[in-house]
C-alpha cells in the first residue's frame, strides 16, 4: 500500500456537494494522475467540516492548510502550487474580516477558536465510507472494550455518571433510559436511533451521519449490549439521500468486519442494525410517533405511560436516542465519565452541537461546550450579524422554540437556561434575526409550520393552532384588534397544556416569546396599522414624493397592475386601493421619488 505525502481532504457534505465539490474532488484526482503523483498524494472525501460559509473547504495535510470557497476550476492551481511547489495559494486562504490577514490554520479561526468537536470529532478527517479510517482514529475500541472488560451494569453506569443527556430536544438522562430499558423483561429488546430530524434549518444528525456514520452504528452496537437487544433500527428520513448512503455502506463494512451481526468479535454477542425510511414528517421526530410510523402505521403519537423502554416498537422494551447522543457514547467509554462531565455545567454536561443559520456571517455546523453564552456563539463563532445590521433575536430549538432577544445575548446555552428564558435547547437549530425581521410575522412563519406538521390527533393542537395562526394574519393585514392579543395570550397558554405531544405543547412558543419579547411590534400592528419592519405587505404603502418626482413615467411604465396614474412631466399618484405593494415603483424610480410608508 502506497505511503502518501500529502493527503488532500475534500469537504463531501451535501452543503459543499451543492457547491459543485463532487467536480472539484474529480478535477483534483486527475490533474494528480495528470502529474504522475498518484503514489504520494491522496484525494479523499470527508464530511462537513462545518464552516458551510466558506465551503467547499479542501485542508492540506500534514501542513494542515485550510482552502476555503474552492471551486472545481482552482483544483489545477493548488495541485502545481501547493503540492509541487510547496506555494501556498493566497487567494483560496481564509482573511481575518477585522485584520484583512490571511489565516492558514483552521484553529486561528474565529469560527472554529471556541468550539470543541466531540460529536463532530471526525466530520472532516476521515473518509466516511473507509471503515479502517475510523478505526485508525479509535474506531470500534469502544464496543470492545465494553463487549470484553465490561458488565452492561458498569457501561451503564459510565453513561450515568457522564450525565449524556438525549440532545434530540426532551434532555432525558440518555444512561438512565438505557437503566430503565434493561430492566424491562421481555424475549426481543430494541436499539432505536431517531435521525428524523425535521427543524427548518437543522442539519446536525445528517452531518454526523454523512460524516461519521461508524460512530452511531458503534454506540447502537453498544446499547444493544447494555440493554439486551439484538436488533437496532435507524429511522431516518428518506430526503436524506447522501445520509442513507453512507450509511450503508458503514452497515456493509462493520458486517464484513465482524462488528455487526452474529457473534460480534467472538464475544457470544450478537447485533445488527436495519434502516426505515421517513417521510418527512415532522411530528415522527417524537418517538412513539416515530414508532407507530416504523410499524407501518400513522405516525401518530400515544399517551405515555407507558413509555418505548417498557412498550415501544412492536410492544417490545425500546431504546430510542437520536444520532447525536449515539456520537458521543463512544468517546465517553473510550476517555471515561469524569472527562466528559468535566466539560459544560453542572447539569448539563459536555457539548452541544447547533446548526447557525440566518442573517449571520459564519452560516455552519458547530459543537461548542454546553455553557457558552449566546453572545460568544453569534458574535465570535458566528462572526456577527450580516452587513453591519443590529442583532435583533435569535430562535432556538426550531419551531417549538423561542426568540431571545439582546438581554438574553450573555444567558449561558443549557438545558435549563434556555427553559428559563422562555425558549429550549431542541434538536440544535438556532437562527438569528436581524433589525429587518418582523417578530409578529416570524411567529407566524413558524406556527405555520406546526400546523401543516401536525398529526391531527389531539383537538387543542389540530384546531388551537389554526385559531392562532387566523389571528396572526389577521393582526398581519392590519385587521387585528386588542381583544385579539389577549386571545392569543390565552389560547396558546390552553394549547401548550392540554396539547397530547411534544409538538403541541411547545408550538405556541414562538408567539409566546415574541409576544413577551417584542409586544410593541404586535402594538404597532394592532393599533398604528404599521409593521416597524417593513415585512408585512398589506401594512406598506408606498408613496411618491411630489418633490422629486420629475413625471419620467418609469414608476408607472413597469406597475403590473396600472395603479400609478399621472401625466408625462407631471406628478404621478399610486392608487392605494389597486396597489399590490410590489416595489416595483420604488426599483425603478432614480430620482429617490417612492417611498414606504
Amino acid at each position: 500500500m502506497a505511503k502518501f505525502k500529502i493527503h488532500l481532504l475534500v469537504c463531501g457534505g451535501t452543503g459543499c456537494r451543492a457547491s459543485e465539490s463532487e467536480a472539484l474532488f474529480h478535477n483534483l484526482k486527475a490533474t494528480i494522475s495528470e502529474k504522475g503523483l498518484e503514489n504520494e498524494v491522496q484525494v479523499i472525501t470527508t464530511g462537513c467540516f462545518g464552516f458551510c460559509e466558506k465551503g467547499p473547504i479542501v485542508k492540506v495535510m500534514p501542513d494542515n492548510t485550510f482552502y476555503t470557497q474552492v471551486t472545481p476550476a482552482d483544483a489545477i492551481e493548488i495541485i502545481e502550487e501547493h503540492v509541487i511547489k510547496g506555494r501556498k495559494v493566497q487567494r483560496l486562504l481564509y482573511e481575518n474580516p477585522e485584520t484583512k490577514e490571511k489565516v492558514v490554520d483552521s484553529k486561528k479561526m474565529g469560527f472554529y477558536r471556541k468550539q470543541l468537536r466531540i460529536a463532530l470529532r471526525n466530520c472532516g478527517f476521515i473518509d466516511p465510507e473507509n471503515i479502517d479510517e475510523y478505526i485508525g482514529r479509535d474506531g470500534y475500541m469502544a464496543l470492545g472494550k465494553c463487549l470484553t472488560e465490561l458488565t452492561p451494569e458498569q457501561v451503564i453506569e459510565i453513561m450515568k455518571k457522564s450525565g449524556l443527556r438525549g440532545r434530540g430536544g426532551g434532555g432525558f438522562p440518555a444512561g438512565l433510559k438505557w437503566e430503565i430499558t434493561r430492566a424491562s423483561k421481555a424475549d426481543q429488546k430494541y436499539v432505536v436511533c431517531n435521525a428524523d430530524e425535521g427543524d427548518p434549518g437543522a442539519f446536525m444528525d445528517r452531518s454526523i451521519l454523512e460524516g461519521d456514520p461508524h460512530s452511531v452504528i458503534e454506540a447502537m452496537a453498544i446499547c444493544g449490549y447494555c440493554i439486551d437487544a439484538s436488533k437496532g433500527l435507524v429511522y431516518i428520513r428518506a430526503e436524506y439521500p447522501l445520509a442513507i448512503e453512507r450509511l450503508k455502506t458503514a452497515i456493509k463494512q462493520a458486517r464484513e468486519y465482524g462488528l455487526l451481526g452474529e457473534n460480534v468479535l467472538g464475544t457470544g454477542f450478537s447485533f445488527d442494525i436495519e434502516l426505515r425510511y421517513g417521510a418527512g414528517a415532522f411530528v415522527c421526530g417524537e418517538e412513539t410517533a416515530l414508532i407507530h410510523s416504523m410499524e407501518g402505521l400513522r405516525g401518530e403519537p400515544t399517551v405515555k405511560p407507558p413509555f418505548p423502554s417498557v412498550s415501544g416498537y412492536l410492544g417490545k422494551p425500546t431504546n430510542v436516542n437520536n444520532v447525536e447522543t449515539f456520537a458521543n457514547v463512544p468517546v465517553i467509554i473510550n476517555r471515561g465519565a469524569e472527562w466528559f462531565a468535566s466539560i459544560g455545567t453542572e447539569k448539563s454536561r459536555g457539548t452541544k452541537v447547533f446548526a447557525l443559520a440566518g442573517k449571520i456571517n459564519n452560516v455552519g455546523l458547530i459543537e461548542v461546550p454546553m455553557g457558552i453564552t449566546l453572545r460568544e456563539v453569534i458574535y465570535e463563532i458566528g462572526g456577527g450579524i450580516k452587513d453591519g445590521k443590529e442583532f435583533k433575536a435569535v430562535q432556538t430549538g426550531g419551531p417549538s422554540g423561542g426568540c431571545l432577544t439582546q438581554r438574553h445575548l450573555d444567558t449561558p446555552i443549557d438545558y435549563d437556561n434556555l427553559i428559563a428564558a422562555g425558549s429550549m435547547m431542541g434538536s440544535g437549530g438556532m437562527i438569528v434575526m436581524d433589525e429587518d425581521d418582523c417578530m409578529v410575522s416570524i411567529a407566524k412563519f413558524y406556527l405555520d409550520f406546526t400546523v401543516e406538521e401536525s398529526c391531527g390527533r389531539c383537538a387543542p393542537c389540530r384546531i388551537g393552532n389554526k385559531r392562532l395562526i387566523e389571528i396572526l394574519e389577521k393582526i398581519c393585514k392590519g385587521e387585528g384588534t386588542m381583544d385579539d392579543l389577549d386571545n392569543l395570550r390565552n389560547l396558546s397558554q390552553v394549547i401548550k397544556d392540554t396539547s397530547l405531544c411534544g409538538l403541541g405543547q411547545t408550538s405556541p412558543n414562538p408567539v409566546l416569546s415574541t409576544m413577551e419579547n417584542f409586544y410593541e411590534e404586535y402594538i404597532a400592528h394592532v393599533m398604528d396599522k404599521k409593521c416597524p419592519s417593513g415585512q408585512c405587505k398589506s401594512l406598506l404603502q408606498y408613496i411618491i414624493d411630489a418633490e422629486n418626482c420629475v413625471g419620467c413615467t418609469a414608476c408607472a411604465r413597469n406597475c403590473p397592475v396600472n395603479a400609478i396614474i399621472g401625466e408625462r412631466k407631471g406628478v404621478h399618484v399610486i392608487d392605494q386601493a389597486v396597489c399590490i405593494k410590489c416595489g416595483a415603483c420604488m426599483e425603478k424610480c432614480k430620482f429617490n421619488a417612492v417611498f414606504i410608508k
